[in-house]
């Protein structure tokens, strides 16, 4: 199974790795990225960590030549605990990729592709939570339009809501399939079918494994147990994803104020972060053509200051 890690030399780049370092990859995947970091390593270590267990078994088996790494089921938006599980406290490095393997879109029994007809899960952890079905026979039309929309970038949201509620109403909602005909449904006068196809496909997924909450929730503990001088690199695949990875780092790279009930302030905090990407870095045309799937990607850095350090 081949797999291209994204914007791999610019990761590796910026999480400035050192032969003795802890490094911890969130997102294993089929570890791509995990592989050429424990390659790096001399006497240091590497802990990834994914939501799938399937992911987590590709990851052990091409890892398994590297006695530095180890693999561990685990989400990365509890990430202190999967650490201080494996005794660890501080880290030099953390790194994000917030993309989709090629393992999970292309087995159709997964129910992330709407190029197959599958079951609608969409579940990073298959054995926890409710699948996309579930979600689909539960939620209503406003609030299906809100997810559609926030998650997904969809415009027509309130268009394809109604549709997938009037299938789903009619005992129409089993698969994939089901999904992606109601959105051409509610789209009859494109020709083809339409690119909302895939951000509708998006959007529910998001909703179903309560992503961009995890993200948040990863990054801000990312942040906790980077040592002074540890990077974290995020990479995101979409507007969502990069608003959120630029918001904590750019929360993280302020002063916080500690306020009384009155308004007044109690203490000033410095900055925890510095970042060290002023704006996203993209991959170039080269890596485009070489895997077109990158061409979304959006990678942004920042270093853990020492306490009372300067953001600057």
């Amino acid at each position: 199974m081949s797999h291209i890690p994204v914007l791999a030399e610019a990761a590796l780049d910026w999480l400035g790795i050192k032969g003795d370092g802890v490094y911890v990859d969130c997102t294993a995947g089929l570890a791509g990225h995990s592989t050429l970091i424990a390659s790096r390593l001399t006497t240091g270590r590497l802990i990834a960590l994914d939501r799938d267990p399937a992911s987590v078994e590709v990851a052990r088996e091409r890892l398994a030549g590297y006695p530095n790494a180890v693999v561990v089921h685990g989400n990365y938006g509890e990430l202190k605990a999967v650490l201080a599980g494996l005794g660890v406290n501080e880290v030099d490095g953390v790194l994000i990729d917030a993309g989709f393997s090629s393992m999970q879109l292309e087995d159709a029994r997964r129910g992330f592709t709407f190029q197959q007809e599958g079951p609608l899960d969409m579940r990073l952890d298959a054995s926890s939570g409710a699948t996309a079905g579930e979600f689909l026979a539960r939620v209503g039309e406003v609030e299906l339009a809100r997810v559609l929309k926030e998650y997904g970038d969809v415009r027509p949201a309130r268009r394809i809501a109604a549709a997938i509620v009037r299938r789903r109403d009619r005992g129409a909602m089993d698969t994939t399939g089901d999904l992606a005909g109601a959105v051409c449904e509610a789209l009859d006068f494109v020709s083809g079918q339409p690119d909302e196809v895939r951000t509708v496909f998006q959007a529910v997924r998001i909703a179903v494994n309560d992503e961009l909450r995890w993200l948040q929730k990863g990054l801000e503990e990312a942040i906790d147990v980077l040592r002074p001088g540890g990077r974290l690199v995020a990479i995101a695949f979409h507007s969502g994803e990069d608003r959120i990875i630029k918001n904590v780092l750019r929360d993280a790279s302020r002063p916080r104020r500690d306020l009384y009930p009155d308004g007044r302030v109690r203490s000033v905090r410095p900055p925890r972060v510095r970042i060290l990407t002023a704006k996203p870095v993209k991959p170039g045309a080269a890596e485009i053509a070489r895997n077109p799937r990158s061409k979304s990607a959006l990678l942004r850095a920042g270093e853990k200051l020492e306490q009372g350090g300067a953001a600057g």
